[in-house]
C-alpha cells in the first residue's frame, strides 16, 4: 500500500509538484481544512503531514496519529504546531527556512521604501484629493544614507534585508542574542548589545525574529518610546511580536512617522478591529502613515513553489527511510 500524505491547509489541487516528487511513494490528500476541528477523522493515518499557516495543529490532533513519520511546516515559522508535544510522541516536525528569505527581505525594504519616501502618503493624499499637489505634507522627510537600518534577529530574512539597506547607505545595526560572534564583521553591519540600544538608534525598525515567549509583544508601549521621535516600524516576520494597538497610538500621537505590518496576530482581523477602523477611516492619521498587508511577504511564484517543492522533497526523504532536514524539536 502507497503512504499517504496529507496537506492540511492553503494549498489545493491541482498537486502538480507535490505528485512529481511523491507519486510513486504516496496517496497525496489535500484537505482545504479552515480549522482544526476539520482534521478530525480524516488525518489519523497518515504517514507524513505538510502543513502551511491557516491554524493551529496542536496536541489535541497529534495524539491522534498512530503512524505519522513528520510533520512540516512549510514555511519559516513553527509556532503554529505543537512540536515540543511532537516530540514526545517521537514525531519529528520540520520547517523550509529558506524558501522566502529574499522575498520578504524584499518587501521588508519595499515597506521602508515606501513609507520612508513619501510614497504611500502623497499617493493617499492624492487620491483623496486632500492638499496641494506639492511636496510640504511630507515635510519633514530625511535621505536614508547613514540613517540607521536596525534589525530585530539577523537570521537568514535579517541578513538579507540588512544587505539590502546597506546597498542603500544606510547603517545597518541588529540586534540578536544567538547569532554568533564575528557575523556583524563578515557583512560589514553593527551589533547593538541590547535590545534597548537598538530602539534607540534606529530610524526604521524591521523586525525579523521567530515568534517565541522572548519576542512576544517585543515592540510595545514602552518599547517604542524608545525610538527615536519620526522613526518608522516594519513588522514582517509575526504579528505578535508587536503590539498594532501600541503602533497605532504611537502614529496618533506622532511619535511614529509610520508603520508597515504585514502580519497581525489574529489574520484575518474582524471588521470591528479599531486598527483596521482607524486604517480605513480617511480622518485618522493611520490611513496615510500605516500599510497593512494580508500576510503576503513571502510571496512570489517562485516562492511558494519553492515552499511546497522543499516540503515534499523533505517527505520523501523520510519515506525513503532517511533522516528529516530542518527539524527544529
Amino acid at each position: 500500500m502507497p503512504a499517504k500524505v496529507i496537506i492540511t491547509d492553503f494549498v489545493t489541487e491541482p498537486l502538480d509538484e507535490e505528485r512529481r516528487i511523491l507519486g510513486e511513494l504516496a496517496e497525496v490528500i489535500a484537505l482545504d481544512a479552515l480549522c482544526e476541528d476539520e482534521l478530525i477523522g480524516r488525518i489519523e493515518d497518515a504517514d507524513a503531514i505538510m502543513m502551511y499557516h491557516q491554524f493551529n495543529v496542536t496536541s489535541r490532533i497529534i495524539e491522534r496519529l498512530t503512524n505519522c513519520k513528520l510533520i512540516i511546516r512549510c514555511g519559516v515559522g513553527v509556532d503554529n504546531v505543537d512540536h515540543a508535544f511532537a516530540r514526545t510522541r517521537g514525531i519529528p516536525v520540520a520547517n523550509i527556512p529558506d524558501y522566502g528569505t529574499e522575498d520578504v527581505a524584499d518587501t521588508a525594504i519595499a515597506m521602508m521604501m515606501t513609507l520612508t519616501r513619501g510614497v504611500h502618503l502623497m499617493n493617499s493624499r492624492l487620491q483623496r484629493n486632500v492638499g496641494p499637489w506639492h511636496y510640504s505634507p511630507m515635510v519633514p522627510l530625511h535621505r536614508l544614507r547613514g540613517r540607521v537600518f536596525g534589525i530585530v534577529g539577523l537570521g537568514r530574512i535579517g541578513t538579507s534585508a540588512a544587505l539590502r539597506a546597506k546597498a542603500l547607505g544606510m547603517d545597518v545595526w541588529f540586534y540578536d542574542p544567538y547569532a554568533p560572534d564575528g557575523k556583524d564583521k563578515s557583512l560589514g553591519v553593527r551589533r547593538a548589545e541590547s535590545i534597548e540600544e537598538l530602539f534607540a538608534k534606529s530610524y526604521v525598525l524591521s523586525l525579523h525574529c521567530p515568534l517565541t515567549p522572548e519576542t512576544r509583544l517585543l515592540v510595545n508601549a514602552e518599547t517604542l518610546k524608545l525610538l527615536p521621535q519620526g522613526s518608522y516600524v516594519i513588522n514582517s516576520a509575526r504579528g505578535a511580536v508587536s503590539d498594532p494597538m501600541a503602533i497605532l497610538r504611537a502614529i496618533e500621537n506622532g511619535h511614529l512617522a509610520g508603520a508597515a505590518l504585514d502580519v497581525l496576530e489574529k489574520e484575518p482581523p474582524s471588521d470591528s478591529d479599531p486598527l483596521l477602523q482607524a486604517w480605513r477611516d480617511p480622518h485618522h492619521p493611520a490611513h496615510d502613515r500605516l500599510i497593512l498587508n494580508p500576510h503576503s511577504a513571502f510571496y512570489t511564484e517562485e516562492g511558494l513553489r519553492d515552499m511546497r517543492v522543499k516540503g515534499s522533497e523533505n517527505v520523501r526523504r523520510v519515506l525513503l527511510g532517511q533522516a528529516a532536514r530542518n527539524v527544529v524539536n
